[in-house]
């Protein structure tokens, strides 16, 4: 018995460790022969079906060592805005709904929530495409929502209905309200200045007089002004241009306003012959006063705003020798929108289609713009300012092409929306002030009314007026002021000038000792610069009569021309007395068709050529864009004359250094070559301060051209006459006459008597024989 209690007592004990060992392990352990394991939460057992995940529903279980935690699904998210939980939690995983989170999550596209992501959604008038965009909707293709007497005009996410030609709406609400016959509806405001009618083919518009629809029945009527072609009988009473097409579009023009209808007007040739007419006119200087300049103008802006909507293209451009044009014709049930480029090579033109039609209420249906450039006109406007604004000591040139800027639309007088114009510049000057004008023809001139430049370089100048007309870019001049102390050291030195190169003329033609065809040639050079000198002292300034001003800017044109040409004529014989030995005569005749005849053809071809280029408004001389008629020969004549003394004094050196020269000529000749050159640097350093005579802030420049160009007569007299010892003989020898026995003449360069026969038997043939 004893020992069962033993045994009984032993069981109980090894049941007490095994309990103590088991209850050892902590939660998510359990014991396994002595160890504890982890449990796996996450996995369910397949013999309770009824079990539930962990987790829940849209979430994924993580065990981990002795524990579990949960994330939820994409698109889910716990009550407190979380993805993460442990458990045991009351937390569950739900739907995000990502259009409340996130309102602009899709931009201006409708969100749709999604379980479990969202959507955008497409507008009204949009469907999804495959790549989930949105393409537009085409209405007008899938239902005939405009009804049978509208068109349909698809826009982007929606459409317009526009009645047709002849059909209108009492409220003008389209499609809520159905068009219907405008007879029906309003017989005054569809037709205008008309009267609506019924037809077979439906309701059409008879036109009152003055005003047309150019044949297109269904359109609304529009005013037609045939005033400018009234007036261009008075240009035709003066200008000889072609009667035949001013008679075709007088008529035309009245047919169109009487209601009549006119066959002349469909072709396109007619522009054709309009743009020959311009051609006369501009080719035969016809147009010689501002007058006849305004009725020209008026004239081919009514021409363009006639022919524009009768031409058959969109799109035309046209070409002559004098002018350009490209013309945009626009027709359609609804008024153009946007805006629309025209170019020729010289001018581009910006401008809106709402100027171009006018008022949509009153839209005829048609509308038309053209661009008309001129290749000369602004020879013929030139110096017409008075309606600009000058600053101090300043003035204008036009410095572009004329262009014209025509439109069906008549109310053109202030628009809503400027017109840009680009104008190439005809002279590239950099730093000038530009200005951009227009032609007004009541005024007969140029006004800078309505326009302004808002972009100008050397190359180009950007204009944007309020109105449209005939417009240009005008390049600002800077006149020199005459202040008091450049018109004294003008007179003085003029007046000294004079008297010295009167000395030099009674010199060189009466003292026979020293005649030779060298002075000769000085005779007549200062001859030319008397003459130039004594009309600029009395007659630069008489600007009072056109003609008489435009005389005297000739005069001195040639004279100042010839000065240059002796002056070339003196290095040419210094060559020949150089290079041909034994022949240094320079045929009279020549010398004078070289000094007197090649000035007077070049002054001829620049009157041809341009005859309002002699006179300006404040001096008789050449306008500033004419004077290269001028400054070019002389750079021409200059460049010839170092080429034969850079010839001439190679040559001498040649000789110079040879066994045997003939000391007394070389000596004659160096001395001839260094006053040539002398006097070529005084001619020609002169002009070339005047070149810089039209800019802002030259007054330095006025100075020395002023000075250098007033004293050329005391400097060719101190070169040819006080420097030369045989003229100063001569003065010695005349002077002598008076207080005792005359002295013996001998040659300038003459040391020995015997050499005087040999000096003055070449005064026949030259200056010397070398």
């Amino acid at each position: 018995m004893e020992g069962r209690w033993k045994l009984l007592l032993l069981a109980l004990c090894l049941s007490s460790i095994l309990a103590l060992s088991e209850s050892s392990c902590p939660q998510g352990f359990y014991l396994v022969k002595g160890e504890c394991n982890d449990v796996n939460e996450c996995e369910v057992d397949e013999d309770y079906p009824d079990h539930t995940k962990p987790c829940g529903d849209h979430a994924h279980c993580y065990n981990t060592i002795g524990s579990v935690y949960c994330t939820c699904d994409d698109g889910y998210q716990t009550d407190i805005k979380t993805t993460n939980f442990t458990i045991p939690s009351s937390l569950t995983c739900r739907d995000i709904n990502e259009c409340l989170e996130n309102e602009d999550i899709c931009g201006s596209r409708p969100c749709i929530n999604t379980v479990p992501m969202y959507r955008c959604g497409c507008n009204q008038g949009f469907v999804a495409n495959v790549n989930s965009g949105c393409d537009d909707v085409n209405e007008c293709l899938e239902e005939n929502f405009c009804g049978p007497n509208a068109t349909c005009i698809n826009t982007v996410g929606s459409y317009n209905c526009v009645c047709k030609a002849g059909f209108a709406t009492k409220s003008g609400n389209v499609p809520q309200e159905p068009c219907e016959a405008v007879c029906s509806v309003d017989e005054t405001n569809h037709c205008g200045n008309g009267t609506c009618h019924i037809g077979a083919s439906g309701p059409y518009c008879t036109c009152h007089t003055g005003f047309t629809n150019y044949k297109n029945k269904a359109a609304r009527c529009t005013e037609l002004d045939c005033d400018a072609f009234k007036d261009a009988e008075n240009l035709e009473a003066n200008v000889p241009i072609e009667q035949n097409l001013m008679m075709q579009l007088k008529k035309s023009c009245v047919d169109l306003a009487k209601g009549a209808e006119s066959e002349d007007l469909d072709d396109q040739n007619l522009l054709l012959k309009l743009l020959e007419i311009i051609d006369h006119l501009l080719s035969t200087g016809a147009l010689n006063n501002t007058r006849k300049v305004s009725i020209f103008l008026d004239l081919v802006e009514s021409a363009l705003r006639l022919m524009g909507p009768l031409v058959k293209d969109s799109r035309i451009n046209k070409s002559s020798p004098y002018t350009e044009l490209e013309l945009l014709s626009l027709k359609g049930p609804e008024a153009p929108r946007g805006v629309q480029i025209l170019r020729t090579k010289q001018v581009k033109l910006h401008i809106h289609l709402e100027t171009v039609s006018g008022d949509a209420s009153q839209y005829p249906g048609f509308a038309s713009v053209s661009l008309l450039s001129y290749a000369n006109l602004e020879t013929f406007t030139d110096a017409f300012y008075s309606g600009t604004n000058p600053e101090a000591n300043e003035r204008f040139i036009i410095n572009s092409k004329v262009a014209t800027v025509s439109v069906t639309n008549t109310n053109t007088s202030h628009l809503e929306k400027p017109v840009m114009l680009t104008l190439s510049h005809l002279t590239q000057v950099t730093g000038s002030r530009h200005v951009c004008v227009f032609w007004n023809t009541s005024q007969g001139s140029w006004s800078t009314d309505g326009c302004i430049a808002v972009k100008s370089n050397s190359e180009l100048t950007v204009c944007s007026c309020n109105h449209l007309s005939t417009f240009a870019v005008l390049m600002a001049l800077y006149d020199v002021e005459a202040t008091f102390e450049l018109q004294v050291v003008t007179w003085v030195g003029l007046s000294l000038s004079l008297i010295c190169l009167l000395i030099c003329i009674l010199t060189f033609s009466l003292i026979r000792s020293i005649q030779s065809p060298r002075t000769t040639i000085h005779l007549h050079l200062c001859i030319s610069l008397f003459v130039a000198a004594f009309i600029f002292l009395v007659g630069i300034s008489r600007t009072e009569n056109q003609t008489t001003c435009a005389v005297i800017a000739g005069f001195l044109h040639f004279f100042f021309l010839a000065a240059f040409c002796w002056m070339c004529l003196e290095g040419v014989q210094l060559f020949r007395m150089v290079i041909f030995v034994f022949n240094t005569n320079f045929p009279t005749l020549y010398m004078m068709l070289g000094g007197y005849g090649v000035p007077a053809v070049i002054v001829a071809i620049s009157a041809m050529v341009n005859h309002k280029g002699y006179g300006t408004q404040r001096y008789c001389w050449l306008n500033v864009d004419f004077i290269w008629s001028f400054l070019g020969p002389a750079c021409v004549i200059i460049a010839i004359n170092i080429f034969f003394f850079l010839i001439t004094v190679w040559k001498l050196a040649q000789k110079c250094s040879s066994l045997n020269p003939d000391l007394n000529t070389l000596q004659k000749i160096k001395a001839f070559t260094i006053t040539a050159v002398a006097q070529l640097c005084v001619l020609g350093t002169t002009w070339i301060f005047g070149c810089f005579q039209f800019e802002e802030s030259t007054m330095v420049m006025s100075y020395l051209f002023t000075i250098f160009a007033s004293l050329q007569g005391l400097m060719l007299f101190v070169m040819h006459c006080l420097f030369s010892k045989q003229v100063r003989d001569e003065y010695g020898n005349l002077l002598s006459r008076f207080s005792g026995p005359p002295k013996k003449s001998y040659s300038e360069f003459s040391s020995f008597p015997s050499k005087q026969h040999a000096s003055n038997s070449s005064q026949n043939t030259g200056e010397s024989h070398i």
